[in-house]
């Protein structure tokens, strides 16, 4: 199990090396998300267009080692954008990877660009 999560770490915009070519905007529901594979990890992306703004985390739920985040709702508390795991109702910002329950270890998030269209999820390797 440990060995599933410790593929998983955050980037932050300052440490992307690599730009990946996710898909199309027309890819992504409005106000959902969906899962694309980088390398040998599943990545959930969201098109969050209320706020006009798009996320990328883990799609690996880190409670019962599901990959399901992707298919999580998505909206806000207490204005932080976030993603409710479709299981079992656990949350993570979609800004941090904070478990907003506390009961949990944060999830990895990932810079997202949009570029003539396109889709573009950052990483640092």
């Amino acid at each position: 199990m440990e060995e599933i999560l410790g593929k998983y770490k955050s980037t932050a915009l300052k440490d992307v090396t690599v730009w990946f070519k996710a898909a199309t905007i027309k890819d992504f529901p409005k106000d959902g998300g969906a899962c694309v594979k980088y390398k040998d990890k599943q990545i959930a992306v969201f098109n969050y267009a209320r706020t006009k703004t798009w996320y990328a985390c883990q799609n690996l739920c880190p409670h019962k080692i599901e990959m399901v985040l992707s298919r999580g709702m998505i909206g806000d508390d207490k204005g932080v954008p976030k993603v409710a795991c479709p299981l079992h109702k656990k949350t993570f910002s979609l800004e941090s990877g904070e478990n907003l329950n506390g009961d949990l270890e944060a999830i990895a998030t990932y810079p997202v660009k949009i570029e003539a269209e396109n889709v573009y999820i950052g990483f640092s390797e």
